[in-house]
């Protein structure tokens, strides 16, 4: 989703950095074999994460969503030599696609793969990650925060993705919505949250990013 006109997102996208070869090859082979290919993170808001990783420099990262492995090929990119991404989906039919592009991106022993429900594996981590990113299942996001929250530090990095859902967090609530409640819910929460600091940026279909105190 993206809320600027589409000759206005060309140019910053055209005044951004070059997509990379083989994230441009992965955005083809999930457009012709994956279902839903618009959640594909795309060329600008990868960029986007692959600077912040750069700026931050993580040893551990934490990936909660997968899918096509594009995002996680953008955040392995701001990993030191002795860094590590894990990453979890709960699909594992995508897993064959998701190794064969972190092997073909030169990070792929830097990229752990986790499949399973994200609630039950991360309490299971021994790790403390110095950067998040949720983009999973919207309904859960509070959840998942709760569960990553516990494994970090002051001054790691969390980002949630789809924050803005389409707009729908400024347009009237549909009851039946449960989505966008939840969403809407989970944005003060974090606006609210001494835990952490927060700015909401308009990137796409929303980023959120929190710095934990």
């Amino acid at each position: 989703m993206h809320f600027l006109p589409e000759s206005l997102q060309n140019y910053i996208t055209l005044h951004s950095e070059n997509e990379p070869d083989i994230l441009r090859d992965l955005t083809r082979e999930t457009h012709l074999k994956v279902v839903q290919p618009r959640m594909i993170t795309g060329h600008y808001q990868g960029r986007v994460l692959s600077m912040l990783s750069k700026i931050i420099r993580p040893r551990r990262i934490l990936e909660i969503g997968t899918y096509t492995g594009y995002s996680a090929i953008c955040l392995a990119e701001g990993l030191p030599d002795d860094g590590l991404l894990h990453t979890i989906d709960i699909n594992e039919e995508l897993s064959e696609i998701q190794r064969k592009y972190f092997n073909r991106s030169g990070f792929g022993d830097k990229i752990i793969q986790h499949t399973g429900d994200a609630l039950e594996i991360i309490p299971d981590m021994n790790q403390v990650f110095d950067l998040v990113f949720i983009d999973a299942e919207k309904k859960m996001y509070d959840a998942y925060f709760e569960a990553v929250i516990e494994k970090t530090n002051p001054g790691s990095i969390i980002l949630t993705d789809n924050v803005l859902w389409s707009g729908k967090v400024v347009e009237p609530l549909d009851k039946k919505d449960l989505v966008t409640r939840k969403l809407l819910a989970f944005n003060k929460k974090l606006k609210n949250d001494p835990r952490v600091e927060t700015v909401l940026l308009s990137i796409r279909d929303g980023l959120t990013l929190c710095r934990v105190l």
